[in-house]
């Protein structure tokens, strides 16, 4: 098992697509990094040399901010957002859609699970 950037790849996928389970490398920087490397995408993880992982290591920890760096950057600019009272702030805050997304229906993942309103219910006539 390969660790690239305190990640265990898997090893029987290929390389291009092992690179994309560290957080912060997309399909695009996945190849780009295989590039500037010299090695093969298509190569299984486990047909990998330690210089070939040496090499990939080296071109991630010298052009990319992944794992750890890159959530205390993001987290950071959210609290930046919400410190000094922005709109994405004040959406970050209150758990709602930051990019303009409709709210009065959908909006599901963000707000959570639905909850009635009650007095929505037909009454039954009482005796009287």
């Amino acid at each position: 098992m390969a660790r690239i950037s305190g990640v265990t790849i898997p090893n029987d996928k290929q390389l291009w697509v092992a690179l994309t389970y560290v957080h912060g490398i997309g399909k695009k920087s996945s190849y780009d990094i295989l590039n500037q490397a010299n090695v093969e995408p298509t190569t299984r993880v486990k047909d990998l040399t330690d210089g070939e992982i040496s090499r990939i290591q080296e071109v991630i920890s010298n052009n990319y901010t992944v794992e750890g760096e890159l959530q205390r950057i993001v987290s950071g600019n959210i609290k930046r957002l919400k410190d000094i009272k922005s709109y994405r702030g004040i959406r970050h805050a209150a758990n709602l859609p930051t990019r303009g997304q409709r709210t009065r229906t959908n909006a599901r993942t963000r707000r959570g699970k639905k909850i009635t309103v009650g007095g929505t219910a037909k009454r039954v006539a009482s005796k009287t």
